[in-house]
């Protein structure tokens, strides 16, 4: 399986990654009104062991190559990818709108971890997908126990 795979950079991986992140930066630098993310998690192990596969993972998806994928094109994955990073962003909007009902926590912990899935399903980069469904495991632990529960 791992001579399918060879070092090299993703530079969509690197974009993807980016434009998920925007919305976090914005929030490091603005609080939200009503920002319940801001206060102290009590899942510290899950917490740790999801900033690991999500390291990982973003590694994978960015330096990372199939030698077998095909060049990116508007596959269902990429468009599903897409629809989940809107998905966050609205619930972003919802957020900074000072709503932080269940349904909009969801949308901040689970469609962008669903994008990079989707994305790196089609990069055929298994080895990444590994890492983000840990990670996407471990950010919905974290959302639900933390702001739902």
């Amino acid at each position: 399986m791992l001579k399918k795979y060879r070092f090299g950079f993703d530079i969509w991986g690197l974009v993807i990654f980016l434009i998920v992140m925007l919305p976090n930066f914005i929030w490091f630098a603005v609080p939200a009104p009503n920002d319940i993310l801001r206060s102290e998690s009590v899942t510290t192990i899950v917490d740790t062991a999801g900033s690991v596969c999500q390291v990982l993972f973003i590694g994978f998806i960015c330096f990372i190559i199939n030698k077998e994928r095909p060049g990116l094109h508007f596959s269902p994955p990429i468009i599903i990818s897409i629809v989940c990073i809107l998905l966050y962003f609205m619930g972003w909007v919802l957020y900074y709108n000072g709503i932080t009902l269940p349904f909009v926590i969801i949308l901040l912990t689970l469609p962008p971890c669903l994008a990079f899935i989707f994305f790196a399903s089609d990069r055929k980069n298994a080895i990444a997908v590994i890492f983000a469904v840990g990670f996407t495991v471990c950010h919905l632990i974290y959302g639900i126990v933390n702001y739902i529960l």
